[in-house]
């Protein structure tokens, strides 16, 4: 079985800094970053114990095929992907929400839904909605950007009220969020898919607010396929769909959401294969393009010397 890979450990010229997140390992430069996708897999903000081949590769082509497509729209960190795992570019200050927007109520806005709230981060939801119901119009659900623990909720009225964000700025970040949801959906629904809901961040570079991290990749967004989902709706069944949410509902259904005293339900070579199937099926129908699995026989060397040739 192919082995995936979970951590880097890199010391450049010229690094100044080195950032893990759960996903990513960040090197940092005076006013460069090279973001290295790993093939470790997170749920419940918890990183789960047993990486998935190709799963980095498949963030890291699918996002870098957004941010280049969306780029005269939106203006983003992005410089060069010199690698299938690697991309390059600008060294932002992050603002400290991540901009999440609904189209539908599936996952975490649901299950608040279904509990009986009506108002998620400020924002009032009509009666009568099903679970994967379009919602009157797309929503903004923020929350605020932990280092460590838990994302939380947090309305628009609570961001601009501890100063997290001016109002001039936010004002901006909710036009790109709308800006790129749009154009999101419109690409989704051109392959067959509907985008459900997604996460835009976004930082500050010399003045310039621009977009960074990933977008439209499985571990940021929710996508259901277009084909039966009327059909599914109406009768009350569950969505097909391509996202990380059926890792979650794995673990929920194993007694596992993240929780104290819970244990991480043991991820067999089957399981793991589903995982990293599931992402590459994933990139192959939301680019039109046939997935090429990069040499992983010595990939630390790889994505290294991609990161030397490029600093």
């Amino acid at each position: 079985m192919i082995q995936g890979i979970k951590n880097t450990r890199f010391q450049f010229p010229g690094q100044v800094d080195f950032y893990r997140g759960k996903v990513r390992d960040v090197y940092i430069f005076d006013k460069t970053i090279a973001v290295v996708a790993t093939d470790r897999i997170s749920a419940f903000d918890v990183v789960l114990p047993v990486p998935i081949p190709f799963k980095g590769q498949v963030l890291n082509q699918i996002a870098y095929h957004f941010l280049s497509v969306t780029a005269s729209a939106v203006p983003n960190w992005v410089d060069i992907s010199p690698d299938p795992n690697v991309t390059l570019g600008k060294r932002c200050i992050p603002f400290k929400v991540e901009m999440v927007i609904r189209g539908y109520l599936a996952g975490h806005a649901w299950r608040e839904y279904r509990d009986g709230k009506r108002t998620l981060c400020g924002v009032s939801l009509p009666d009568g909605l099903k679970e994967n119901d379009p919602l009157p119009e797309p929503i903004i659900t923020p929350t605020t950007k932990a280092s460590e623990g838990h994302d939380e909720d947090i309305s628009r009225e609570d961001i601009l009220k501890k100063g997290i964000v001016s109002e001039k700025e936010y004002v901006q970040l909710e036009a790109y969020t709308h800006t790129l949801f749009k154009l999101g959906s419109e690409m989704a629904r051109e392959k067959g898919l509907i985008l459900v809901d997604t996460k835009y961040e976004f930082g500050t570079y010399e003045g310039e607010i621009l977009l960074i991290d990933e977008i439209h990749t499985p571990d940021s967004s929710r996508y259901f396929y277009l084909e039966g989902y009327k059909e599914r709706q109406a009768q009350g069944r569950a969505q097909k769909q391509l996202s990380k949410e059926f890792v979650r509902q794995w673990l929920i259904e194993n007694g596992f959401q993240g929780k104290p005293g819970q244990t991480i339900p043991e991820m067999s070579p089957a399981i793991v294969n589903s995982i990293s199937n599931r992402y590459i099926e994933l990139f192959e129908h939301i680019t039109g393009k046939t997935f090429v699995p990069a040499d992983s026989s010595d990939m630390e060397t790889r994505i290294r010397s991609a990161i030397l040739e490029h600093i």
